[in-house]
């Protein structure tokens, strides 16, 4: 039998559930959207983000993600008086903010997530709304529950699968391109200096049968599980510090945790380290400009046996802060 090229290995991979079946990101830290639907409506701001992820650059049929998200509150009482107000001039993300911060008015929070996640012969297309609401818990200290549904299709090509037999009934004459529902949910509590958060992707399990033929082997979405949590420290007035973790259950492959450490200069400039388990560690930075751009850039240095193949994973943003009275290009709750 020939061998399979990379593709083939990649679909073999996603039938048998070895891994993870959602898109990764580096840069989830500056865009929770991507993980949490509770955080939708999380600022003043209609907050819109954009990215692009190469990730095992060198590697063949190596995933490509491209996203975009938007979020905005709903709710007057939030949105004009601003629960992250301070005094003119201030640093927005500086102590001051810390000693004023009081809890968001109760509000709504809408979003919308579009995805499109290509692993060699497998691309998965994906679009989602979401729903958030937000309320204080003390008087500073809120509590905020979302949820998301939309639908995703996922589709083979079967042009980029070498077998020994071209018309393999396992993938030849099927369902080459299916559409499946998919709902989110997640809760977030934060404050000025800090959040924890859980979500759940793919609360809907499917089955994905690419033959014509139900005797083939099947693949089956499994939920994935995330729990956040991050603490913001001040060096000085300008300075501060936030590590954060990420701990992933993905069944049937092994649980891992991202950390990560995130040293912002007021809302001007950011750099970043993050160590994802058995996987990579990676660099990050990003700037604004002023208080409606932002910009972020992370690289991934591969720690698995794959960096004898892969040069790294590469992964860009661009952020526009619509609307943002705050005067700060940056989220002041990441």
């Amino acid at each position: 039998m020939k061998k399979f090229y990379f593709a083939a290995l990649l679909l073999l991979v996603f039938i048998n559930v070895k891994g993870q079946q959602q898109p990764q990101y580096t840069q989830y830290i500056f865009n929770q959207l991507l993980i949490n639907p509770a955080v939708s409506g999380i600022e003043n701001y209609v907050d819109v983000k954009s990215g692009y992820r190469s990730q095992w650059t060198g590697l063949a049929g190596a995933p490509v993600t491209t996203y975009f998200t938007i979020t905005a509150p709903i709710g007057r009482d939030f949105i004009e008086g601003d629960a992250m107000e301070v005094p003119a001039g201030d640093n927005p993300v500086g102590r001051s903010y810390v000693s004023t911060y009081r809890a968001a008015a109760p509000h709504h929070g809408i979003g919308l997530t579009m995805y499109s996640d290509k692993a060699g012969p497998i691309r998965q297309t994906s679009i989602d709304a979401s729903y958030a609401y937000h309320l204080g818990l003390t008087p500073d200290l809120n509590l905020s529950a979302g949820v998301s549904g939309g639908i995703t299709n996922v589709s083979l090509n079967t042009s980029e699968v070498s077998l020994q037999d071209p018309l393999d009934p396992a993938i030849y004459y099927g369902n080459n391109s299916q559409i499946k529902p998919n709902v989110n949910a997640g809760i977030w509590a934060y404050s000025a200096t800090y959040f924890i958060g859980a979500s759940v992707q793919q609360l809907l399990p499917q089955t994905l049968n690419f033959a014509n033929n139900s005797a083939y082997n099947q693949s089956k979405t499994v939920p994935h599980y995330y729990f956040t949590a991050g603490y913001k420290l001040f060096l000085s007035d300008d300075i501060s510090l936030m590590p954060s973790l990420m701990y992933k259950i993905i069944q049937p492959a092994p649980n891992t945790v991202d950390l990560n450490l995130k040293m912002a200069f007021r809302d001007h400039f950011w750099i970043a380290a993050s160590y994802r388990q058995d996987d990579a560690v990676a660099g990050m930075m990003g700037f604004t400009i002023s208080s409606f751009l932002s910009f972020g850039y992370s690289y991934d240095y591969t720690t698995s046996n794959l960096n004898t193949v892969s040069t790294g994973t590469h992964e860009l943003f661009i952020g526009i802060h619509l609307n943002n009275s705050g005067k700060s290009g940056s989220q002041r709750l990441f």
